[in-house]
């Protein structure tokens, strides 16, 4: 069975496109090229939480509303939202209205001033789980992987919510700390020459 889907300009993509038109742009765009910015970093943790139970299709269709709800991931100013700002999110149609995973946004804007306060930058912390500088000879075809493991576990113990080792992966994959491509999309080696340009952060 094949692992790729023609694009609209006939040249081979991750099968995962297929699920909704709006998937290529995503997938030809972002998902994958590596990210060092700490409001996209914050920003995709966080909306890989909302995912939770749902699909990305909904959260994609969304993701222009929570970034208003949520001053496009500053978590500086998330970190001082209070219970009003809970309950007036909570009744936000635009957004995925679950208080618990409303809470755990504004607890993990202040662990991240926390790792920003002690690393330097949340992206300086985020890259020193990248599993291989190297490019890698085959996309992995597993949900986890000992590094999401290994970064959730630390999270968690730091403190943070809705951070599992499947929902670090989904993260790391899209952020481009790792390069899951399929052998045939047409994206790969674009995301490897991102990868081999891109400058690491460090603390």
């Amino acid at each position: 069975m094949s692992k790729t889907i023609e694009g609209p300009d006939g040249r081979p993509r991750c099968q995962w496109c297929s699920v909704a038109p709006e998937f290529f742009d995503y997938h030809d765009t972002e998902w994958g090229f590596p990210v060092c910015d700490d409001h996209r970093l914050f920003e995709k943790l966080c909306l890989e939480g909302f995912q939770s139970g749902l699909s990305w299709r909904t959260i994609l269709a969304k993701r222009e509303n929570f970034r208003v709800a949520f001053h496009d991931f500053d978590f500086d100013r998330i970190a001082r939202f209070t219970e009003r700002d809970v309950n007036r999110l909570l009744k936000n149609e635009g957004i995925v209205r679950h208080r618990g995973k409303i809470e755990a946004v504004i607890n993990n804007a202040k662990r991240a001033q926390e790792l920003v306060n002690t690393e330097g930058s949340l992206a300086a912390y985020i890259w020193q789980y990248e599993p291989d500088k190297k490019p890698l000879t085959k996309p992995q075809t597993t949900s986890t992987s000992l590094e999401s493991i290994a970064l959730s576990k630390d999270l968690k113990k730091r403190g943070w919510k809705f951070v599992g080792p499947t929902t670090v992966y989904a993260f790391m994959q899209a952020m481009g700390l790792i390069n899951d491509h399929v052998e045939d999309c047409v994206f790969r080696s674009q995301v490897e020459r991102a990868r081999k340009r891109f400058t690491r952060p460090v603390s």
